[in-house]
């Protein structure tokens, strides 16, 4: 049973597992409980002699491919947009089949490894999606409480602080006294999730400037802690990038393609990849255009986007060369330099 070759099909409880020999014929067939514990131990009960073991990415996948490669098994983990290339050739869908072509994905080894990130990243991206969640919440319900009181012909307006916009609410109750009582729940919450995000962002702007990396990457204009925070955990390593104009197509800024023969078309951006690096990164490019006030290269050219191809267009341009330039920084051990942008 020499050069195996593994398939794992993940679901939430059950993980079903083919093995396969290098000719490609199925050796064994069977399933577990998702844990690396109990997948293990069934490898190795029933598959002497492991080439390669090979599962989707997913919310489950950086656990398991942690906890396999802890104990000593050859794991990979490839993309599930690629996999279901491969998958869909087949007549019927099923768990056991889809186990059976990942195996013969790892036999064939045409595949591309994904990257898993360290558990400690994945700590530190928690507490970057927790402030995000919050802000997303905060939104929801201001925008809520907006549109509650235009039913009523009130208005809020233009309120950037929660003191503002007490003060005005309290206006508006007077011409609705009602209202008070049955916005008081809708009021606590914003000023609990005030509280909250405040508390996350000074936790995590103490990292920032605390790490010289992060402070190197926030002497770009535009680019804040939490931009930087983001940028170093989602690339983790940038050795990774060969080449620092990649880093914008990992974050899905990069433009679709489809070329065949006389036909190339070029579309939107792929948004491929990680969204939370691609969101921060055009509200930076966004920061960069419309807040900072000492220009640059870099600024004159997104502004001349802006007429030319819209302002849409041109925050998603200066995030990609925005990741390019962070990228390079990282790399070299450099800070910017206004001159040279």
């Amino acid at each position: 049973m020499d050069g195996l070759y593994i398939g794992l099909d993940v679901s939430d409880k059950v993980t079903h597992i083919c093995c396969v020999d290098y000719l490609g014929k199925v050796i064994w067939c069977g399933e577990a409980a998702t844990d690396p514990e109990a997948l293990a131990s069934k490898l190795k009960k029933h598959c002497k002699t492991i080439t390669r073991i090979v599962l989707e990415t997913g919310s489950l996948s950086s656990f398991l491919y942690h906890g396999l490669n802890e104990r000593g098994l050859p794991v990979t983990c490839v993309c599930a947009r690629h996999a279901k290339g491969v998958l869909s050739v087949q007549t019927n869908k099923s768990d056991v089949h889809d186990a059976e072509g990942l195996a013969n994905l790892a036999r064939t080894g045409w595949f591309k490894a994904v990257h898993i990130k360290d558990t400690q990243t994945h700590l530190h991206r928690a507490r970057l999606k927790i402030r995000e969640q919050l802000v997303k919440a905060h939104g929801a319900m201001r925008n809520q409480m907006r549109g509650l009181l235009k039913l009523f012909g009130l208005r809020l307006g233009v309120v950037n602080t929660p003191n503002k916009r007490n003060e005005r609410l309290l206006m508006l109750f007077a011409q609705k006294p009602e209202l008070a009582e049955i916005m008081k729940p809708l009021m606590d919450a914003l000023a609990a999730l005030e509280v909250q995000i405040k508390v996350a962002t000074h936790e995590l702007t103490k990292r920032a400037t605390s790490d010289p990396v992060c402070e190197r990457l926030m002497s770009v204009p535009g680019v804040g802690p939490i931009t930087a925070l983001t940028f170093i955990n989602s690339i983790e390593d940038p050795a990774r990038f060969s080449r620092s104009s990649d880093v914008g197509a990992y974050a899905g800024l990069a433009p679709r393609r489809f070329q065949s023969g006389e036909r190339d078309n070029k579309g939107h951006i792929s948004k491929f990849g990680d969204g939370q690096l691609r969101s921060t990164l055009y509200e930076a490019a966004n920061n960069l255009l419309s807040r900072v006030k000492r220009p640059f290269p870099l600024q004159t050219w997104g502004k001349a986007l802006v007429q030319t191809k819209g302002a849409k267009r041109a925050r998603v341009a200066v995030a990609r060369k925005l990741a390019t330039l962070l990228h390079s920084l990282w790399r070299s051990g450099e800070k910017f330099k206004w001159e040279t942008a």
